[in-house]
């Protein structure tokens, strides 16, 4: 009871990735810059999606869902790490810390469950191009709802870990060796054996990464087939063209989930951790409006749609 007492009480440290040398200076700068480009960039997507009703189809609410879960995502952890670092003031409570983890947690096993999701409509729209709209029309609700199940188990995810997490007293040492309260890096904190628990985390990122994997290979497999057997060569080209987009997130992104979650603790380098946990909380949520959607045609279209409105109500004011 003691140690529960001293635990909620507890302010951590959060020691972060930079520090004022001036090769720190310009990366923290570089972060600032990607994650305003990725605020705005997945901003504007949502809005984009939300406010043409050409795009009201179920491949761009997928990709609406995808942008709100990296804005979400980034939001959690890039504006404290600059708040830290510009004041000097790192710590942050256990309360705190938990509700970084609750969302961190939920938005990764939700956003690795919407990529999923995400593959099975590339596998329709490829293997079944004259018949998708009429499929996905039928299975929108199928597909909807598997959407919103995706935040119902990260969710789930999030709760369950961070019960477990702040349940454990922590003592000595109070610097957590990152720049946002990530499980790993706070269980080496605990004064307690943590094994039971890191093996319930291995479990989750069973379900939570390995699963959704099975399904996207499951469906690229389908899809590789189909290209090959295609006469056309234009057809082939289009074909890995709106399916290279959606791999190249999804290697990034699990390969890095991976990498983090499914290594045990004692295996762990805190400056690779850190690096790892920079790609892809950071640097994936820009890439993603790039990657997926505002290269494409019908965005675009959408984009200078906006855009001229926006031109044509100056010039009438």
């Amino acid at each position: 009871m003691v140690w529960r007492n001293q635990t909620l009480n507890l302010d951590f440290i959060l020691l972060g990735i930079f520090d004022h040398r001036p090769t720190h200076i310009f990366l923290f700068s570089l972060v600032l810059g990607i994650f305003t480009v990725a605020f705005m960039g997945n901003t504007l997507m949502v809005l984009l999606i939300y406010l043409d009703t050409q795009l009201h189809t179920l491949m761009y609410f997928l990709l609406s869902q995808l942008s709100l879960k990296d804005l979400m995502l980034i939001s959690t952890t890039v504006p404290k790490m600059a708040f830290s670092y510009l004041s000097g003031r790192k710590s942050i409570s256990l309360a705190g810390c938990g509700i970084q983890i609750f969302f961190y947690v939920s938005l990764l096993g939700a956003e690795c469950f919407l990529l999923a999701v995400m593959a099975y409509d590339r596998y329709v729209a490829i293997c079944h191009p004259l018949r998708y709209t009429i499929l996905m029309n039928q299975n929108a609700k199928i597909c909807c709802l598997m959407a919103v199940s995706s935040w119902v188990v990260g969710a789930s995810d999030g709760i369950i870990i961070i019960a477990v997490a702040l349940s454990f007293p922590y003592c000595g040492s109070r610097e957590i060796p990152h720049f946002f309260c990530d499980v790993p890096a706070l269980l080496t904190l605990s004064c307690t054996n943590t094994l039971l628990f890191e093996r319930l985390m291995f479990i989750c990122c069973v379900i939570m990464l390995l699963f959704p994997v099975a399904v996207i290979i499951a469906s690229y497999v389908r899809v590789i087939m189909a290209v090959i057997h295609m006469g056309s060569g234009e057809g082939r080209r289009k074909a890995f063209a709106t399916c290279s987009s959606h791999l190249m997130v999804v290697g990034m992104y699990y390969g890095a989930a991976m990498f983090i979650y499914m290594r045990p603790v004692s295996d762990r380098s805190p400056t690779q951790d850190k690096m790892v946990s920079a790609f892809y909380t950071i640097l994936t949520p820009m890439l993603n409006p790039l990657i997926y959607s505002l290269r494409n045609k019908e965005v675009a279209r959408a984009f200078m749609k906006v855009l001229g409105k926006g031109k044509s109500g100056e010039q009438i004011a």
